[in-house]
Formats: C-alpha cells, structure tokens, sequence
C-alpha cells in the first residue's frame, strides 16, 4: 500500500477529487494549509501600499492506495490539479506498513 500526499491549489480541489472518484479510490483527508516553493510568495497591493505575501493558501490531500492504483491515481492528480502556472504542487508518495480500521478491526488493503 501507498500513501500519496499532493499538495494543490485550493481551486483545483474538486477536480482533484472528481478524477480520484472516477478511478474509485475511497477515502480522502484534506487539509488546508499554507507554504511556499520555488515561487517564494508573491507581492499584493493594499490601499497602494506594496507587501509580500510569504506562506500561500494550499490544499494538502492525504489519500491511500493498493500498489496497483498508484500509477493511475498519481497521474489523475497531477492531470486535475495541472495549471501550467508556477505553484502547481507537489505529490509525494510513500510505503505505509499497515492499516487498520478502528471500527471493525480489519487490516491490510482491505481497511483502505
């Protein structure tokens, strides 16, 4: 199993969301957050007065998967959330030992 964590621009959350639906991956977590990459903020203009605004609003996604739904919900992220503008996001992915669901007890894949 996999964990993907894709960190998004808040607008392009219901895409995001709509294209895992469409591959049938149960289950999200979805943060709002704030941060900054390559792009360091951008400045804003308020009452003439120039400021930078450092931490941007983003949308961080929490998701796990079998190993064989990674490829295909890896590439219906980055297709969903793709602007081709700066800030776009990032998606990282990582192992994940065990699941187990609170209410049942049930673990492995089965939990997801």
């Amino acid at each position: 199993m996999k964990k993907i964590e894709a960190i998004i621009k808040p607008f392009k959350l219901d895409d995001v969301k709509e294209a895992l639906q469409e591959l049938g991956v149960q289950g999200m977590t979805v943060i709002e957050a704030k941060g900054y990459g390559r792009q360091k903020g951008q400045t804003e203009l308020y009452r003439g007065a120039e400021y930078v605004v450092d931490f941007l609003p983003k949308i961080k996604i929490e998701i796990v998967v079998a190993d064989d739904q990674l490829d295909r919900a890896v590439e219906a992220i980055a297709s969903a959330a793709r602007t081709g503008r700066i800030g776009d996001g990032k998606i990282f992915i990582s192992d994940i030992a065990e699941v187990v669901r609170i209410r049942t007890g049930e673990t492995g894949s089965i939990a997801i």
